[in-house]
């Protein structure tokens, strides 16, 4: 067998083993006690915008798309996700204090009106996550609206 066969069996074999090697899928049991739509008010329109364009990767419950199944490919996949919900997850959003919880809500207005979220390369393949401009803005208001009661609810000595 010539050498350059060798590297490819050696290749296509590692390959192969890559796929026995995958990251936990991130499907638990939401408890509608910590997610977000039990604490915040919000109209069937953001919730569906929300379980859209963000629910994949700030919340327990992904998704999965079949090419997640090929490594590596579903570990820099997990990887943003894990990301995502260390930086924000609605279904842990009430076990967050209220000071994180308006700080949250506050990151939410400033991230969709920067275009920083969703993130370009999820809209690339999921399309129907890009928000237009009707969408964002009533993001934008729901987050601050909330940021704004939540804000009154948090003692001054808190604040700072």
């Amino acid at each position: 067998m010539s050498k350059k066969k060798k590297i490819l069996l050696v290749v296509f074999s590692l390959f192969i083993i890559l796929q026995f090697i995958r990251p936990a899928d991130n499907n638990s049991e939401i408890l509608i006690t910590n997610d977000i739509s039990s604490s915040i008010k919000m109209s069937p329109e953001v919730s569906n915008i929300l379980k859209a364009s963000c629910y994949d990767c700030h919340s327990n419950k992904t998704n999965n798309m079949w090419y997640q199944n090929i490594q590596p490919i579903g570990w820099w996949i997990n990887h943003h996700i894990e990301e995502g919900k260390d930086e924000l997850n609605f279904s842990e959003f009430n076990t967050y204090s209220l000071k994180r919880r308006a700080h949250k809500l506050e990151e939410i207005a400033e991230m969709i009106e920067g275009n920083e979220m969703p993130l370009s390369s999820y809209t690339l393949i999921h399309g129907e996550a890009e928000l237009n401009a009707d969408q964002k803005k009533l993001i934008v208001d729901w987050a601050k609206t909330n940021h704004d009661s939540l804000k009154k609810l948090i003692p001054p000595q808190v604040q700072k």
